[in-house]
């Protein structure tokens, strides 16, 4: 029976079966790394698609090694719990995972796998391990995938020190080629405890791990190769290189998120699927999807509240937080997908996540203010006319709003609260139609260029802190340029001025032949 290929986002790897991005460069940068024998972690954050690439690497490897890949998930917590168990359950894997045991290794593998006696031990196992090493024809290479089931137990870290001691007597004794283990933690920072009593711990006994640097996002190229060979099959008529523009410009090569837009467009979008209108309707489908990637992030707001205050710091107050390899909060933002870090600074990790991230907060915002927010959905049909969102209508209506409830509010309120309001007043009249994201280079405490996607039409609202006549008017001219950058003529500031002189209101400001519509608050 023919099978209809689509686009792969669960990590199950089959080109027969899925459009897929070309994986050979990575492969071949892993490959070397394998050659050079070292042991590393491959730590990414959730459906990033690291069992995708795992799969591809076993299958790149066995004409060379024997590749041995195991999955910690189908080891149960009970396993864990000691030795002899541990020994038990890996034991038992290792004998339906691997092909081409010798003889007297199967033997011993199998008395481990049914005998939970004291002589179960890691030492015997890891011994049995070197034999096979020293008998198999090829030369072994070991990948263990989701080891995050593993890192709170101790009987796995004292399997990282046994792997750690035998890495380091290789010269002498034979161990595997390689070993490659794979989950959102890095082994690396997984402590050992010595004197459980009194909770003393010492570094992971995994500091033998080289660096892997292998970059896993998807580039626009990468996007573009799978889109060509879906054209070649469909012949819709897409523009690739556009679209793959878009494509990354929402997700920043996040290969999920990436494969995920394919697959609305290719299954769930009807007309137009592989056009800009396509793009941002998979893009509005996505951002309403219970899928494990989303849950699995908010379940990290809520276990890490030092996380969570990042969060809004970055999407709110427009503060630009350096990186610090020392700040523990920023290092789970990263482990965890949520940010990136370019040039030194911490970045909200793609558009996609900081679009879902300000539904999820306006939402909890709503529950704990609902004042602003029920202005806007109680005058919100009123903004659209003919499918167009009134903008100028938007920015006047906040503009009464804000000073009837905020008016007699202070300077700090204003400054550290008016932008968030402002969204929360225009999430209800966009709500199920469409989205807003602020673009990251304009990000910071002065400035926040905020765009609007309505039924596809784009506008540009610069929020901004006055700080000025001088640096009001430098804004203008960068308002313009971000206008130029979209192929707008309109464009719109809104204002939070803390003159007590100020004139508040709606005014519109030409210069050339761009209409810039400013509200001051």
């Amino acid at each position: 029976m023919h099978m209809c290929k689509t686009f792969n986002t669960d990590g199950y790897c089959d080109p027969e079966l899925h459009y897929m991005v070309d994986l050979s460069g990575r492969l071949r940068e892993i490959k070397a790394m394998v050659d050079a024998g070292q042991y590393f972690t491959v730590n990414r954050a959730r459906q990033y698609g690291k069992t995708t690439i795992l799969t591809a690497l076993a299958d790149f490897l066995q004409e060379r090694y024997n590749v041995i890949s195991l999955d910690f998930q189908t080891i149960s917590y009970a396993d864990f719990e000691s030795e002899q168990n541990f020994v038990a359950a890996f034991s038992g894997e290792l004998l339906e995972c691997s092909g081409h045991i010798p003889k007297e290794v199967e033997d011993k593998l199998r008395r481990y796998s049914t005998s939970r006696t004291r002589e179960t031990t890691l030492s015997g196992l890891f011994r049995t391990l070197s034999e096979f090493c020293r008998k198999s024809e090829k030369k072994i290479v070991l990948i263990v995938d989701e080891i995050d089931t593993a890192t709170n137990n101790q009987v796995f870290i004292d399997f990282l020190a046994q792997l750690r001691a035998y890495y380091l007597k290789r010269r002498r004794t034979p161990v595997f080629q390689s070993v490659i283990l794979a989950g959102v933690y890095d082994v690396r920072t997984v402590k050992r405890k010595i004197r459980p009593e009194d909770g003393h711990k010492e570094n992971s006994p995994w500091n033998i791990a080289a660096d892997f640097l292998v970059d896993m996002n998807f580039s626009q190229e990468d996007i573009e190769g799978m889109l060509k060979e879906y054209e070649n099959d469909h012949r819709t008529g897409m523009n690739v290189r556009k679209t793959a523009e878009m494509l990354f410009d929402y997700t920043s090569g996040y290969p999920y998120l990436v494969s995920r837009l394919c697959k609305f467009m290719d299954e769930r979008i009807s007309c137009n699927a592989w056009t800009r209108e396509g793009v941002l309707a998979a893009v509005k489908m996505l951002l309403e999807d219970q899928n494990p990637l989303f849950q699995s992030m908010m379940n990290k707001l809520t276990d890490y509240p030092e996380l969570n205050r990042v969060i809004m710091q970055l999407l709110f107050q427009g503060q630009s937080i350096a990186y610090n390899a020392d700040n523990v909060a920023v290092q789970d933002a990263q482990m965890f997908g949520f940010v990136k870090v370019e040039d030194s600074v911490v970045l909200l990790a793609n558009r996609i996540f900081e679009m879902r991230l300000y539904n999820k907060y306006l939402l909890d915002y709503k529950e704990q203010d609902t004042e602003i927010y029920t202005e806007g959905s109680r005058q919100r049909n009123q903004f659209v006319v003919n499918g167009h969102l009134n903008v100028k209508l938007v920015l006047e209506k906040f503009v009464e709003a804000f000073a009837y409830l905020y008016g007699d509010q202070n300077e700090s309120f204003l400054e550290d609260t008016g932008r968030k309001y402002f969204m929360l007043f225009l999430r209800p009249i966009i709500n199920g139609e469409g989205n807003c994201y602020v673009e990251t280079q304009t990000r910071n405490r002065e400035r926040m260029d905020l765009v609007i996607d309505y039924h596809g039409e784009q506008s540009i609202v610069e929020m901004k802190i006055w700080h000025g006549n001088a640096y009001h008017e430098r804004g203008e001219e960068q308002l313009c340029g971000y206008l130029d950058y979209f192929h707008l003529k309109k464009g719109y500031m809104l204002s939070f001025n803390f003159n007590k002189k100020k004139e508040t209101g709606v005014k519109e400001i030409v210069l050339g032949d761009r209409l810039l519509i400013e509200a001051v608050v």
